[in-house]
């Protein structure tokens, strides 16, 4: 994995198992095809809106991951962010 990549889908898996909830569970609440919504937490991105919907769903900031990179990266003094493969 890069250095500057959250792996969003990773972190989501591991409130759903904190929660004792399913991943059929959120994808019914976010409004999402079951097998798209798994494809879609195997990536180490996730839509926004999507996003914004699932840390509503499970009342939490996942956002503040990706704050938390850019704030890391503010303090160490790097202006590159995020890499391309």
């Amino acid at each position: 994995m890069p250095k500057h990549t959250v792996a969003i889908g990773q972190i989501i898996k591991q409130t759903l198992k904190e929660q004792g909830r399913s991943m059929t569970w959120l994808a019914c609440q976010v409004h999402c095809d079951r097998s798209n919504f798994y494809k879609k937490l195997n990536t180490n991105s996730v839509e926004i809106d999507l996003l914004l919907r699932i840390s509503e769903v499970l009342h939490k900031d996942f956002f503040a991951h990706y704050s938390a990179l850019v704030s890391h990266e503010k303090n160490m003094g790097g202006g590159k962010i995020y890499h391309k493969n």
